[in-house]
């Protein structure tokens, strides 16, 4: 089961992934050469070296590699062509569904509004689609097609120098700061929301990164609220640089379906809230407030490796308390450069590491399908995971794996 090629074969998703963050090397160099931008080296050796690396002394070094793929990505060409290679690299190693992440509003320059950051990400994806979902095994319904959403991310945190756009509100706005960020997340999702409604771009869920510790989820909550309301898909990157009560008030404050990573779930030495009496307890709860709930953690097992120095290997990931709860999880790239990986890797690893079984990893790869921000009515949703899970089954059987009735996998 574990074997490289079949996992490269059979269909998967990746919920979690940014744009941003995963950018081709050498479109990378050839975009900064075209546009002026500086990098700390010029050959795909060299960025490895200095930014793209095997192991980060913690998070913040991590984002560093940011600055640079967003600096190059100021226009809609870059973010077109983006876009599409990102598409077409997820194809060629059998993911079948992808939403993509990043923030309009550290692209959106002069010239450069929400709208059209939306639009330039949505035409690359399309002709990436239209592309794959012609060929003929497709069109005839042996396999499934490829479909993609995106996912617009609002900051939990920036300054002037992020980009045009955030200057702009420092210089508009003599607010607080919590006042200005929870401004620009409710700007964001109003223009997303037209883009969806009038333009009838894929835009599927609002996200909220950026640096989670001192930045809380709650300044962003009339945001979320707005998405609520607009029936837009709703995650949350938490519990990867704070506590749990950080996953709760995402949940709680802005209706996250999803959660982003959730590494520090079960830690109860992260908990800072000093109200927090019991943390075990806490813990305990939250643990089956999510599982009731169905609540889908994103979870990225490289990068988390990456930017964990507890972590000293895979094994040290609470991934396995996370299946052994039966929570609804799925297996995501997160940034497919700054850590150098696919979802087939990242699935390989969580095999290696948790001796994982066929039925295991048969379902979890469903859950990212079933659990995803569809783009389009749900009965067409219900029609293509059917699909996906038909061919995952004839996938299986020319590896060898049979179905037993119910679903139950067998050698």
């Amino acid at each position: 089961m574990s074997t490289r090629e079949l996992i490269r074969e059979l269909p998967k998703s990746d919920l979690h992934v940014h744009l941003g963050g995963s950018l081709r090397e050498e479109s990378l160099i050839e975009m900064a050469e075209e546009r002026g931008v500086k990098l700390p080296a010029d050959t795909k050796e060299g960025l490895r070296k200095a930014i793209f690396k095997e192991r980060y002394r913690n998070l913040e070094e991590y984002l560093r590699g940011f600055e640079y793929t967003t600096a190059v990505l100021q226009d809609s060409k870059a973010l077109e062509r983006a876009a599409y290679e990102l598409c077409l690299d997820c194809q060629g190693e059998g993911v079948r569904y992808v939403e993509i992440r990043f923030s309009p509003q550290l692209h959106a320059s002069e010239g450069l509004t929400v709208s059209s950051t939306l639009s330039a990400v949505s035409k690359g994806m399309e002709r990436a689609k239209g592309e794959f979902n012609g060929r003929p095994e497709i069109r005839d319904g042996v396999e499934p097609p490829f479909q993609a959403g995106i996912i617009v991310c609002a900051m939990r945190y920036f300054s002037p120098s992020f980009s045009h756009t955030f200057a702009e509100m420092y210089e508009s706005f003599d607010l607080p700061e919590d006042r200005i960020f929870g401004l620009a997340s409710e700007s964001l999702v109003r223009a997303s929301i037209r883009a969806r409604d009038e333009l009838g771009l894929p835009v599927v869920g609002i996200d909220l990164a950026g640096q989670e510790h001192g930045y809380p989820a709650e300044d962003h909550a009339e945001a979320y609220q707005l998405a609520h309301e607009a029936f837009l898909g709703k995650t949350v990157h938490a519990g990867e640089d704070y506590g749990p009560e950080s996953i709760f008030q995402a949940i709680t404050e802005c209706h996250a379906d999803r959660i982003g990573h959730g590494t520090w779930m079960f830690n109860t030495d992260q908990i800072r809230d000093p109200k927090i009496g019991d943390r075990d307890r806490y813990v305990d709860q939250l643990v089956q407030y999510i599982a009731d709930r169905r609540i889908t953690l994103e979870v990225c097992l490289t990068s988390n490796l990456q930017t964990t120095p507890s972590f000293k290997s895979i094994q040290d990931h609470p991934f396995k308390k996370m299946l052994e709860n039966r929570l609804s999880v799925t297996l995501c790239t997160d940034n497919r450069l700054m850590s150098r990986t696919t979802v087939s890797r990242e699935v390989e690893l969580a095999v290696q590491a948790f001796d994982l079984g066929p039925k295991e990893i048969g379902d979890l790869l469903i859950y990212g399908f079933k659990r995803s921000f569809y783009p389009g009515p749900y009965l067409e949703k219900r029609g293509y995971v059917r699909r996906v899970i038909d061919f995952r089954d004839e996938v299986l059987s020319r590896h060898g794996i049979k179905l037993k009735p119910y679903g139950t996998l067998t050698y």
